[in-house]
């Protein structure tokens, strides 16, 4: 599976295409806003966009996704439904954090623990990973050691849990038991900043290591 990083909105989320070498089919991962560039992008790299895969429905990772639905006419898969509440809030969180105006949607699918996305001839497998938001989901790759981990864990850090219905207990029971036990070779693309392993998180995060007293 390859994969393409477009930072997005003022928070520079990472809004992430990943795509089947073999088909060119193509998912866009959270996408946040800028769609016009999203959509440059995809045609640069002479890509066919399949579907849109959400990890959580927090405005910068899900504001843009009614617009690339609306010019596009692609799927949503994902969240899981335990987001809802911020999908139908969608409106209200662009005012709060100063967005454009967005559309709320109602995903084609909403994901679980142990569900299985397509992209072309690839397959990821989904984990509930609650705690930053009670519908958080992370798509793995098994075959490409790769997981999109969106705001769950990121380089030296790991997601907030100070939003309504954020957990910090259930966020780090979230990375230990479902994250760390994916392997330490294993790359993440986080929601911001720059990608990291889960080895080398384990090793010096300082809030989930091994090491932590």
């Amino acid at each position: 599976m390859k994969y393409s990083i477009i930072p997005v909105t003022q928070f520079q989320q990472n809004c992430t295409l990943l795509w089947c070498e073999t088909s060119k089919k193509a998912a866009v991962v959270d996408p946040g806003g800028d769609i016009d560039k999203v959509l440059t992008t995809l045609e640069t790299l002479g890509l066919q966009l399949e579907k849109i895969l959400l990890t959580h429905a927090h405005i910068d990772h899900a504001g843009g996704t009614a617009e690339l639905v609306k010019r596009t006419g692609v799927s949503i898969e994902g969240p899981h439904i335990g987001d809802q509440f911020w999908i139908d809030g969608l409106a209200q969180q662009s005012q709060m954090f100063g967005f454009p105006e967005v559309a709320s949607f109602t995903p084609d699918r909403w994901l679980n623990d142990g569900d299985k996305v397509t992209v072309g001839n690839e397959t990821l497998e989904v984990l509930h990973c609650p705690g930053h938001t009670p519908g958080h989901v992370v798509f793995y790759s098994p075959e490409s050691q790769l997981a999109q981990v969106g705001d769950v864990l990121f380089k030296g850090s790991i997601g907030r849990t100070d939003f309504p219905q954020g957990d910090h207990a259930t966020l780090i029971d979230s990375i230990k038991a479902k994250l760390f036990p994916l392997g330490d070779t294993v790359a993440f693309i986080p929601g911001h900043g720059p990608m990291s392993t889960l080895g080398h998180e384990r090793q010096t995060n300082p809030f989930v290591s091994d090491h932590r007293g």
